[in-house]
């Protein structure tokens, strides 16, 4: 072993500093250099339950209390566990929840899960009570749809025509268009299955679990009330 290589080991080791016996070799002559480390494998995403801000009970006359905590920290939590669940068991790390659900290829439990998940988040957020009665968003409307009223009429008919659980949504399209359609279960526009694509501005949920409590079997009337504690403001913010 030459000198010079010698003090400097030495040096290194009384200043604390630790290198891996590969490093330190790898500088004599003829001995083979070490090899690259592997690239480390992406950490699965963790998502989280959102908190709802303004409580279970905001809505007594048209969403009851118990429906509410029911229907957030059971149905949406589980959609949140078994989303993260599916995530780390597919290896899947490094991408947003729209990428993921934008998916070609995509898992029948992220499907599931992750419109489960993705689905109520919109859901929470777009029943913030305000003030606004729809000014931000009625332009828009008023181009595509005639009036509000038109809007909120076909909202209705799209959640009471689904058979079965699913979805009613106002969406934009890749032109700025908006349209109205419905999704069966937890899919929603943004994965390759919808009939139509496009990004959800607003999403009511017509699952039994969202209105049977306080509406049973009165799909209709459920719709109806929901449409009076949109915040349009919430649903005008997401337009491109």
């Amino acid at each position: 072993m030459k000198k010079r290589t010698f003090l400097k080991r030495t040096a290194m080791a009384a200043t604390g500093v630790t290198v891996a016996p590969s490093l330190l070799f790898s500088s004599c002559k003829g001995e083979p250099k070490a090899a690259e480390p592997a690239a480390a494998a992406l950490a699965p995403v963790v998502f989280e339950l959102p908190e709802i801000p303004y409580g279970y009970n905001a809505f007594p006359e048209i969403i009851d209390a118990m429906t509410m905590e029911i229907h957030h920290s059971k149905h949406h939590q589980g959609y949140t566990n078994n989303l993260n669940a599916a995530l780390k068991e597919a290896g899947i790390g490094d991408k947003t929840l729209e990428e993921i659900l934008a998916m070609d290829t995509l898992p029948t439990a992220i499907r599931n899960n992750g419109g489960g998940y993705y689905n109520h988040n919109l859901y929470w957020d777009v029943l913030t009570p305000g003030e606004d009665t729809g000014s931000a968003i009625e332009p828009a409307v008023v181009e595509h749809f005639g009036s509000m009223e038109a809007l909120k009429n076909e909202l209705a008919e799209a959640g009471a025509r689904r058979f079965g659980s699913g979805w009613a949504w106002l969406c934009q399209d890749a032109d700025k268009k908006l349209f109205v359609c419905s999704t069966p279960n937890q899919d929603n526009p943004l994965m390759q299955v919808a009939e139509r694509r496009g990004t959800p501005l607003l999403g009511i949920d017509v699952w039994e679990h969202a209105y049977y409590l306080k509406y049973q079997n009165k799909r209709g009337e459920y719709l109806q009330n929901i449409l009076k504690i949109i915040n349009w403001q919430k649903v005008a913010s997401r337009m491109a």
